[in-house]
């Protein structure tokens, strides 16, 4: 009975969250504003903003080099997410498979990472 009340209740959190947003929202359009005034009109021809044009300035560059939905932010690059992939070969591995990884793997960062390695034929 208990949590079903509680599932009946609307959420108090947006009572937060909300405020919070619009509040993050006003503060950086006004850093950009602040920012863009200072600089760019004295190192280019580019005319003062005001509050609404530095607001609709961060919604363009977010519609253009971002998105709007929540957890997409790594999505597509390389080596991101696989860390569930890693940990499942690590636990599937027995003590010689892990040593000999541990081994490679300092090997592999006294090279400094991605160097060839060096042979010695040279």
């Amino acid at each position: 009975m208990r949590n079903r009340d509680f599932r009946k209740r609307p959420d108090k959190k947006w009572l937060f969250v909300l405020p919070a947003i619009i509040l993050f929202s006003i503060l950086l359009s006004y850093a950009v504003m602040q920012l863009w005034n200072s600089i760019l009109p004295e190192v280019s021809s580019a005319g003062k903003l005001n509050f609404w044009q530095a607001l609709g300035l961060l919604v363009l560059c977010r519609i253009l080099f971002g998105n709007f939905g929540p957890g997409n932010r790594f999505r597509g690059r390389p080596g991101f997410g696989r860390s569930r992939e890693i940990s499942e070969k690590w636990q599937n591995m027995n003590e010689e498979e892990r040593t000999e990884f541990r081994s490679k793997w300092k090997e592999h960062s006294r090279r400094g990472g991605n160097k060839a390695p060096d042979d010695g034929n040279r």
